[in-house]
């Protein structure tokens, strides 16, 4: 091969069923075309039968991997007790409906998630599709980039809208009998994600983290969805206290639902931290020369590739991420919205 070509990289094989003690398991279930490839479903035994801390994505694949990965660890599907959901995506929810029609699970999610979730059961894909054309054009996306928002999502598995019986509260049991598992809110990535710390005498203190603490992965933050009238919500700063916060409880091992566990949480959060800072110091320069749409902002932020590389979706995320970082400038001070501007405007103040 010529000199300047490497090899293609063979991605890791994705990580087998494994009991990681404690009464812990690892159950790996595949997202179907997706560079995260699999999500990590914890399962927690306990004395009424197991309790999942997520599900999954829902296709034939997944709900054989999930079987699978049950049998395992001596379980079947129908054993299942409980199911915790850190967040309603459908790599996460996906398969929560699935379990609890064999098993008759419960289902347990925070107020603020399930309440997305029950506004996507009430309401159909075109009333989602407007509202989300609607934000875009008030956020200067060129007219090809609308055009391709009709096909969105096709061919995909559409958003879980199974909604929960029971509520997880900051703070509290989750509810995993014979456990001490403690619901942690972390909103930032979604409203109402979570994360749960299991702290048992003689064991390690662990972090089930969903996607707010992964351990190379910086999670999408981008804008809640929000009713006319409501106070404007700033997800980047509700992300950024969340992660303080899990710095100083200080767990000594991570499990996070991709990619793999680690230890070293603070240090972990510390790069996040930064990573965000960085990002908001950038933005806050382009502000600094002249106005800019949303879109303008995202063209300009550092990506994992050029922007001219970055299909629909990515283009898409990059967007929301970028309005998530410039309400945080507004709310710290460091910009404003240039009244009656179409679309709108920013600038640094």
């Amino acid at each position: 091969m010529p000199a300047h070509e490497t090899p293609a990289r063979v991605p890791a094989p994705a990580p087998a069923t494994q009991d990681i003690g404690g009464g812990v398991w690892s159950i790996t279930v595949p997202i179907p075309d997706n560079p995260l490839r699999y999500t990590l479903v914890y399962l927690l035994e306990s004395d009424r039968g197991p309790v999942l801390v997520d599900t999954g994505w829902d296709d034939p694949t997944g709900r054989t991997a999930l079987a699978e990965g049950l049998a395992a660890a001596g379980f079947a599907l129908a054993d299942v007790h409980g199911v915790i959901v850190t967040h309603h995506h459908p790599d996460h929810h996906g398969l929560s409906a699935h379990v609890q029609e064999q098993s008759g699970a419960w289902i347990a999610m925070h107020a603020a998630e399930a309440a997305v979730v029950r506004a996507l059961h009430e309401s159909s894909p075109t009333h989602w599709l407007g509202r989300m054309a609607e934000l875009m054009r008030d956020s200067g996306v060129p007219d090809e980039h609308l055009a391709a928002l009709s096909s969105f999502g096709s061919g995909k598995a559409p958003l879980a809208t199974t909604l929960p019986d029971r509520e997880l509260v900051h703070g509290e049991s989750a509810g995993v009998p014979g456990r001490d598992l403690r619901v942690l809110w972390t909103p930032g990535h979604t409203p109402g994600h979570v994360c749960l710390y299991l702290d048992e005498p003689g064991r390690p203190t662990r972090l089930l983290s969903g996607d707010h603490l992964l351990p190379t992965i910086s999670p999408v933050v981008s804008l809640y969805p929000e009713n006319q009238g409501d106070e404007p919500a700033d997800p980047l700063g509700d992300f950024l206290d969340s992660l303080e916060r899990i710095a100083l409880l200080a767990p000594q091992e991570v499990l996070p639902a991709h990619q793999y566990r680690f230890a070293d949480a603070a240090g972990r959060v510390g790069e996040l931290l930064e990573h965000h800072a960085l990002r908001l110091a950038e933005l806050h320069v382009q502000l600094q020369r002249e106005p800019l749409t949303l879109w303008q902002c995202a063209m300009g932020m550092h990506w994992n590739r050029p922007w001219s590389e970055l299909g629909f979706v990515s283009r898409h995320l990059a967007l929301s991420e970028a309005a998530a970082h410039v309400r945080r400038l507004v709310k710290t001070g460091l910009a404003e919205e240039l009244q009656g501007a179409e679309p709108l405007l920013y600038r640094a103040t």
